[in-house]
This record gives structure tokens, C-alpha cells and sequence, in this order.
């Protein structure tokens, strides 16, 4: 098998497990899921999956992890930007 196919493939197994964990979280937490909104993020996580899997493409585990650990960053960043800024002033 093509080692760069691999990679990708890896990689986007990866982002679309982190999408399945998302997944077991909502159903653990007994909410609603919307289904379009999970769709979309589960496609978004394969192809960040498919990218970071290319990129780090040392070794077919690397790739793997990689998926999974570039949708969790990229989740983290999101959550840094969304929460509200609190400014003291005296």
C-alpha cells in the first residue's frame, strides 16, 4: 500500500475516532444530539485528520495520533477564543 495513502487514511481514522468520543459524550451527558452539526464535525475531523496524518507521516501510529491530537488542538484553540475576556479596571 501507498505509504502517503496510508498516512492519510490513518489520519483521518484518527479525527473521525475524536469525533466518535465526541459523540459518546453527548450521549453520556443524556442531551440532544443534532445530527447535522455532528455531520459536519465529523467530516471536518477527517479531512484536519487526513492533513495532520500527511504531515507527520514518520510512522503509520504517528499518523493516527495525529488525527486525533489536530481536531483535540484545533478544538482547544476554539475554546480559548470563545470564552469572554474579562479587563479589570481600578
Amino acid at each position: 500500500m501507498n505509504p502517503i495513502f496510508l498516512s492519510g487514511l490513518l489520519g483521518g481514522v484518527g479525527g473521525l475516532t475524536r469525533g466518535v468520543i465526541g459523540l459518546l459524550k453527548v450521549l453520556a451527558l443524556k442531551r440532544r444530539i443534532i445530527w447535522y452539526y455532528w455531520l459536519i464535525t465529523a467530516l471536518i475531523s477527517v479531512i484536519i485528520g487526513v492533513f495532520t496524518g500527511l504531515v507527520f507521516n514518520f510512522d503509520p501510529r504517528l499518523s493516527l495520533l495525529a488525527g486525533y491530537a489536530g481536531t483535540d488542538i484545533l478544538e482547544g484553540i476554539y475554546k480559548s477564543f470563545k470564552t469572554e475576556k474579562v479587563i479589570m479596571k481600578e
